[in-house]
């Protein structure tokens, strides 16, 4: 049976559990593309939107409870400047990491982690260096992480970790 048909075949109308092994569940709703086909509105919009948020808030909270079960101490969540949002901001030894998490459902897209390109990178270069200014941290190395998360089913998602994803440490 193709991809296509089990998706197509398989109602989704429970919570979905993402487990990564060795983590606590994150629950997932429903997404609102697996409903009862009906023209797009203003409403299944906005649900869409809303689903997204919660997706990706769910995937900040399972990508720091990963990086605190490997030592990591999260010093900031959301951090918000004019440059944009880091979502996760760690301490890994004596190393400040900022961390971009990108969490998705299905791979229609891509992977997750391939959603951030250079524009990305720029932009948690300007994040990291406003965020430095507002901090008392001295000659401290920063590094730029990316977390994906790809759910599988229920149950079941893939976390990658890629260290250093932009190539350079400062």
């Amino acid at each position: 049976m193709r991809m296509e048909e089990v998706k197509e075949s398989i109602p989704c109308q429970e919570k979905v559990k993402i487990v990564i092994p060795g983590e606590s569940v994150m629950e997932q709703e429903p997404r609102p593309d697996q409903e009862d086909p009906k023209p797009r509105s203003e409403s299944t919009s906005r649900k869409k939107k809303t689903h997204n948020k919660e997706l990706g808030a769910r995937g900040e909270r399972a990508a720091q409870r990963f990086l605190e079960r490997r030592g990591y101490q999260i010093v900031e969540r959301n951090w918000t400047c004019e440059a944009g949002e880091a979502d996760l901001i760690a301490l890994d030894d004596d190393c400040l990491v900022f961390v971009e998490v990108k969490t998705r459902m299905d791979e229609d897209r891509g992977l997750p982690e391939e959603a951030v390109g250079a524009e990305k990178r720029k932009r948690y270069e300007r994040i990291a260096a406003s965020y430095l200014k507002t901090t008392s941290y001295e000659d401290i190395q920063v590094r730029f992480d990316v977390i994906g998360i790809l759910v599988l089913g229920p149950n079941r998602a893939l976390i990658r970790h890629h260290l250093n994803a932009f190539g350079i440490c400062y």
